[in-house]
């Protein structure tokens, strides 16, 4: 990995602190304090994952008195104090189970505290270059530089910032795939899982540049970890961002899929961005500096999934879900996050059991809520509930409350699953439209009520009368609605 030039002293004395700074991040150990709390469920080697994330997340803080950084002295305790408010959690100082969770979720290697744009605010320059160094043997190299000049976009839209690639020399932001101990970068990465990607911030150096963990699984879906989403994340650090708590937020630590397809920036990016750089100089030549979200009334929405809550309707789509009172015709909008903030978005498939239960299911994993809690021992894969192994995901599912029983849709076929026994009903699959005529289509999403089945496909649903065995009407899938 080639090194930049230093222009100035004063940028070298910058390049220093900052690479004094990684190695720290790399290096430091426990200051003070054990883990505060030892119950036999949380074991050695969760001990030292909580320690090993504190110290390379939380153990460097600004130092405003001398313009620089220091080690976090404080203890265990409190550093994980910081953690659990900087994550939304329940503020227990203690090792407890949420918290767990949280530190096992794949996340940027940037640590959580403010320490970006510190001292370093942003580049001098609104014209920036950057250089793809080498590539992942994950994604072909056209798909790479499609995803990185997308996510360069993200930025640009929104600001003055022009980037500008060059294929050889150095460029103000260094573009690189590596693992462990990679060139001469002070930060090493971790293996597949855990840290997905690094920055530093704006600077000579090192300054701009962005590292990749080739251990990862790179691509451009849902499926590992998408690139584009990834990259726009950390080209936010090499602008001078530094971690946002606001889960909606791109620049919220952990990593969650959205549809490439959406607009990634929250209010929360898009104000932090500008703080530094300003405004588009030309408003009308960029894309609106608002994120966007699915145009609910549009006539050609389609939905990801469907459930009951009591007396409401939940419609979910990538990372929002609208609520519909039966009262009411005024759908309630409100980010995944927000509602269940431990939950993905872009959710699959979801059902309300005969507990009040909610399960969601994404991909082979499941989970089930009551209320805002997520259960303990979830997410679960989904073959734990009788699917046979080459079951990879649900496409939609909807429980009768009356009989007990729950139909899982998957393809142009159906499972029927016993809520009271929590076992799957012998002689299933069984074809979809042997059982519900009228409904030929893949199934989208699916409800049941007041004894009426709702089947939504793209943006068309059919109410279908189980007893008549028959589709009654025919309306859109936003008809729940009122645009």
């Amino acid at each position: 990995m080639e090194e930049k030039a230093e222009s100035s002293p004063a940028r070298t004395g910058m390049r220093v602190k900052m690479k004094a700074l990684s190695l720290w991040l790399v290096t430091c150990t426990a200051v003070s304090g054990a883990l505060p709390i030892h119950p036999e469920k949380h074991n050695e080697e969760g001990a030292k994952l909580v320690q090993n994330y504190l110290n390379k997340f939380y153990d460097i803080e600004p130092d405003p008195n001398q313009l620089g950084w220091r080690i976090n002295a404080e203890s265990t305790a409190k550093k994980l104090q910081k953690m659990q408010q900087f994550f939304g959690l329940k503020v227990t100082e203690k090792l407890d189970n949420e918290t767990l969770e949280i530190m096992k979720k794949p996340r940027c290697g940037v640590p959580d505290v403010g320490l970006y744009g510190f001292t370093l605010p942003g580049w001098k320059k609104n014209k920036l270059t950057y250089r793809i160094v080498n590539y992942t043997p994950d994604m072909s190299k056209e798909d790479v530089d499609k995803a990185v000049e997308k996510a360069f976009k993200v930025w640009s839209a929104v600001t003055p910032l022009i980037f500008t690639r060059i294929h050889k020399g150095i460029a103000d932001i260094m573009i690189a795939f590596g693992t462990k101990v990679h060139g001469h970068c002070p930060r090493y990465f971790d293996g597949p899982l855990g840290v997905l990607a690094h920055a530093f911030p704006p600077g000579t150096g090192l300054g701009g540049d962005v590292h990749f963990d080739e251990d990862e699984d790179w691509t451009t879906g849902s499926a590992g970890f998408n690139l584009f989403l990834v990259a726009a994340h950390e080209f936010g650090h090499a602008l001078g961002l530094s971690h946002s708590n606001d889960q909606s937020a791109l620049m919220f630590p952990n990593y969650a899929y959205i549809s490439t397809s959406e607009f990634p920036l929250s209010p929360d990016d898009i104000s932090g961005i500008q703080s530094i750089y300003g405004p588009p100089t030309n408003a009308s030549d960029k894309r609106p500096a608002t994120p966007t979200s699915p145009k609910i009334c549009g006539s050609q929405i389609s939905f990801d999934a469907i459930t009951t809550l009591r007396q409401e309707v939940i419609f979910l789509k990538g990372r929002h879900l609208w609520r519909v009172y039966p009262d009411n015709s005024e759908a309630e909008r409100e980010l995944i996050s927000a509602f269940w903030p431990n939950l993905p978005p872009g959710i699959e498939a979801a059902y309300e059991n005969t507990k009040d239960q909610i399960l969601l299911f994404k991909g082979n994993k499941f989970w089930v809520i009551s209320g805002y809690q997520v259960l303990l021992g979830y997410p679960k894969n989904i073959n734990t509930l009788g699917f046979p192994k080459g079951v990879k995901k649900v496409d939609a599912a909807a429980c009768n409350k009356n009989t007990g029983k729950t139909d899982f849709f998957i393809g142009d076929k159906y499972w029927r699953f016993d809520e009271n026994s929590q076992s799957m009903e012998k002689g299933y699959p069984r074809l979809t439209v042997d059982e519900f005529p009228g409904i030929s289509q893949r199934v989208d999403a699916v409800f049941q009520q007041k004894g009426l089945f709702y089947f939504f496909h793209g943006s068309k649903q059919w109410e279908f009368d189980p007893i008549a065995k028959k589709v009654i009407r025919e309306m859109k899938s936003n008809s729940w609605i009122n645009c």
